[in-house]
């Protein structure tokens, strides 16, 4: 049984989810460790963690970092491939700190997945996601595994530069028809349910889904209704889209969206079949952010690779 007093170690915590999840165990008392690639990187929670590094290249200090625990809360991956950050890459490295966390004597991992992974799957963010749900499954250690949809919440990559685009530019982009479906579900939502699926004694999966779907299409309209923006909204065919993407890529120094998550989001991998497991409505949250929204662009390549 896990107690306040007991060490709980999350990865990637100066980050967007990991943060979340942080803050929830400070919140509870918890002393809480991270283990991060960035440790020089602004602490939004105050300096209150104790800090090590993510070190996949040397086991025994990874072990070393994880022994004490009771759990891991594992939010580390890689959004697209960059470099030597390859998605082979993340699948290894994830296998390294599941070992690590199994020879440290870790007794429970809660691991940050994505819905409908498949092993199958044509796409490599999905399949590389589904080959480390299953390294977590073949390992020995008691597990929790949290499938979220698309996270929205304060530092959200996707839906803040969606606002500001639709903020600053003339046209804005939809890729195909925009009926596809997407259910937000808010940070802070996924991480009570990781920390409360810390406690549950069984190996577990569960969705982080919030209580609403939108189309693309509705999505994007309310954004641009609550931003007052006066872009035009457009749909091209998906590999044209990428085409605009790529290049306002460029401009942007950045990497704005993938081939991989227009082809997610189209093929409606960002739903989920179960009921809703969040409470906070994407609407409401808007609604309440709505100065603050779009206001500064939030690049990917500054945040995990500059």
């Amino acid at each position: 049984m896990v107690s306040v007093q007991d060490l709980a170690v999350v990865t990637g915590s100066f980050g967007f989810t990991g943060a979340a999840i942080a803050g929830r165990l400070l919140s509870l008392g918890r002393r809480v460790r991270t283990l991060t690639g960035h440790p020089d990187r602004l602490d939004r929670l105050g300096g209150k963690m104790e800090v090590a590094p993510l070190s996949f290249q040397d086991p025994d200090r990874l072990r070393e970092s994880l022994i004490g625990a009771t759990t891991l809360y594992n939010t580390y991956w890689v959004r697209f491939e960059r470099g030597a950050a390859t998605f082979g890459q993340a699948v290894e490295n994830t296998r390294t700190l599941v070992k690590a966390a199994e020879e440290a004597g870790v007794q429970r991992l809660v691991h940050i997945s994505i819905t409908n992974p498949s092993a199958e799957s044509p796409l490599p963010y999905f399949r590389g996601k589904a080959l480390v749900e299953q390294a977590i499954g073949h390992s020995t250690l008691s597990h929790a595994i949290v499938r979220p949809t698309v996270i929205f919440g304060s530092g959200s990559i996707l839906l803040n530069n969606i606002a500001w685009l639709l903020r600053r530019l003339p046209v804005f982009v939809i890729p195909g028809s925009g009926d596809y479906r997407l259910q937000p579900v808010s940070v802070e939502d996924v991480a009570e349910l990781a920390v409360r699926a810390a406690h549950l004694e069984d190996n577990v999966t569960l969705d982080a889904v919030g209580p609403e779907t939108y189309t693309f299409n509705e999505l994007v309209r309310l954004i641009a209704d609550k931003v007052h923006s006066s872009a035009r909204i457009i749909h091209l065919p998906p590999s044209l889209a990428h085409s605009a993407a790529r290049v306002l890529s460029v401009a942007l120094r950045d990497v704005l969206i993938t081939r991989d998550e227009i082809e997610g989001l189209m093929a409606g991998l960002l739903v989920s079949s179960t009921p809703p497991t969040g409470e906070s409505r994407f609407g409401e949250w808007l609604e309440q952010n709505t100065s603050s929204i779009g206001t500064a662009y939030f690049s990917e390549l500054d945040r995990h690779y500059r």
